[in-house]
């Protein structure tokens, strides 16, 4: 055994502890060079916690895993169920539901020439589904989807000066001619069903009066 002279420290050098180890002679017998062996694949360890975690929390984004279903109808409300809108700018105005869109939204109109309510896409969660049902056989809704009510792209206003803003004159957008044909379609075919008093209904605006009580109310 090799004397140590302190910890760590031997007696003898690098060259004698080389000889007296054999080395040399390993490294002759595989031509001047130490041998290699190939290392054994280790197994992959799981990254382990740090035991320090920065001092700011730092967001990182959620896994999400699920997948976008047809939203639920709630079985009050089938095609020609005459609907109660809640909100937007036809609050209060009775429609006629006419089917649901593949977004989930419901596809209602007034029709249009009994109370103004065009063809339009709305919540169900802003809807009172009424008993009363209307007949929507002959309704063709196949050309309509979600892609037919966006609106086209806005045009970039330029800066006007101070003599432009006097003169400017708001200008009527006009709906193109096969929106106004279509909503003619499907006016005509719901009107036909439709007696005296189912029009005086649709075109009959909902409001509640002092003392009236909401959920007592049978629709």
């Amino acid at each position: 055994m090799v004397k140590e002279l302190a910890r760590g420290i031997e007696a003898q050098g690098r060259s004698k502890s080389y000889h007296r180890r054999g080395l040399w002679a390993i490294k002759k017998k595989n031509g001047g060079k130490f041998p290699t062996h190939p290392k054994a694949a280790k197994a992959e360890v799981e990254a382990k916690a740090p035991k320090f975690y920065p001092a700011d929390d730092e967001s990182k984004p959620l896994a999400r895993r699920f997948a976008r279903r047809q939203t639920k109808l709630r079985a009050s409300i089938t095609p020609g169920t005459v609907l109660i809108l809640l909100a937007g700018r036809f609050k209060g105005k009775r429609v006629v539901f006419l089917g649901q869109l593949p977004s989930g939204l419901l596809l209602v109109t007034g029709p249009f020439k009994v109370n103004g309510v065009p063809l339009r896409r709305v919540n169900q969660a802003y809807v009172i589904a009424t008993s009363t049902k209307v007949d929507v056989s002959k309704v063709d809704i196949s050309k309509f989807d979600d892609s037919y009510f966006k609106s086209a792209e806005k045009k970039q206003r330029t800066k006007k000066g101070e003599a432009d803003f006097f003169e400017d004159k708001l200008e009527k957008k006009k709906l193109p001619a096969d929106y106004i044909a279509n909503q003619k379609t499907v006016d005509a075919a719901i009107l036909g069903a439709l007696n005296d008093d189912v029009k005086g209904y649709l075109g009959t605006r909902f409001t509640l009066r002092s003392g009236d009580r909401p959920h007592l109310m049978k629709f």
